[in-house]
């Protein structure tokens, strides 16, 4: 047992340049690094990117170290990943202010995984997006591995995709093996296994930050793309009744709510997961035995296992994740 007491952690971002990315992220008040800023890791337990712990007695610790100190009791019974050691899941904010490559992620069992690494299965829940906005979001019907091999082949890869017209509020599941790109013009929450991986099938043949086209990954995209379809689900997320939970994403990695907070709602944690909230638009407090803290959109809380009750009031739309 730990002396410290349980209280929702929140985190100073990772921040990466990415070709496709801008500067929409300070519009939730972040502080940027000069270039185009594509991505936030907000809560992040990989090589390439830990967050540390920005409030509280636990401060200036990595979230590698919480879990190392304190993961059984703050993550919960099954908040561990058995496979690597370490926090299941990676919460990102996405900035696309142009269009990111195509691209497929392997599932846990690929044999061409990196050591250490996972597969990567997400859901994307839509905080912005300009008029006209569309992502891709899987294969056309009936298209074979020959079809999209030859696709690729013949730099017409764009004719076998699905594109799919989206706006705020817009919930999408990916499963591993669903080939997708989210478009220009979105913001995005994006819940992910805890994962790095990504295989590039066509960027645009455009040029990298370096200035030299990007790797692409044909033969390991070819191999892990799931033909018949992976089980991607998508949905409109508006009929969220005030302080109720609506599902909008459930995967054997994490289950994803949508909840509409007016007034005041009373919560509580179980000891078989931590809960993760991102707060999605507006303002409010988040309160426990012991404290509270203003919370506002664009904010992100890891909210230990072990914490038990807590309370959300104000005008807000968070969402929780928990392992199930």
């Amino acid at each position: 047992m730990t002396l410290v007491q349980a209280y929702p952690l929140q985190f100073q971002p990772e921040m990466k340049e990415r070709v496709w990315g801008g500067r929409a992220l300070e519009g939730f008040g972040l502080t940027l690094p000069e270039g185009a800023i594509g991505e936030g890791w907000m809560i992040g337990d990989h090589p390439n990117g830990t967050t540390k712990v920005v409030n509280g007695e636990l401060a200036g610790l990595g979230l590698d170290v919480i879990r190392e100190k304190y993961g059984r009791e703050f993550f919960g019974t099954k908040g561990f990943s058995e496979r690597n050691g370490r926090f299941p899941l990676l919460i990102k904010l996405l900035d696309c202010n142009d269009d990111l490559s195509i691209q497929v992620h392997p599932t846990d069992d690929y044999e061409g995984l990196p050591e250490g690494e996972l597969g990567k299965t997400e859901m994307w829940y839509i905080l912005d997006a300009k008029p006209g906005a569309k992502i891709i979001y899987g294969l056309k019907e009936g298209i074979d591995r020959p079809q999209l091999a030859a696709a690729i082949e013949e730099d017409r890869v764009m004719d076998v995709l699905q594109e799919v017209p989206v706006e705020a509020g817009d919930a999408f599941y990916i499963p591993a093996g669903t080939v997708h790109a989210l478009c220009a013009g979105v913001v995005v929450a994006e819940i992910q296994q805890n994962s790095d991986t990504t295989y590039r099938v066509f960027d645009y043949n455009r040029p990298g930050l370096d200035g030299k086209p990007r790797e692409l990954h044909v033969e390991d995209s070819l191999n892990v793309t799931a033909y018949e379809g992976a089980g991607a689900t998508r949905m409109k997320t508006d009929n969220a009744a005030p302080n109720e939970w609506l599902q909008i994403a459930s995967s054997p990695y994490f289950i994803v709510d949508k909840g509409v907070v007016r007034g005041s709602w009373k919560l509580s944690t179980t000891p078989e997961s931590f809960v993760i909230l991102v707060v999605a638009d507006g303002t409010g407090t988040l309160s426990w035995d012991g404290g509270s803290q203003d919370i506002k959109a664009g904010e992100c809380f890891l909210v230990p296992a072990s914490l038990g009750g807590y309370e959300l009031s104000g005008e807000l739309t968070v969402l929780r994740s928990v392992t199930p």
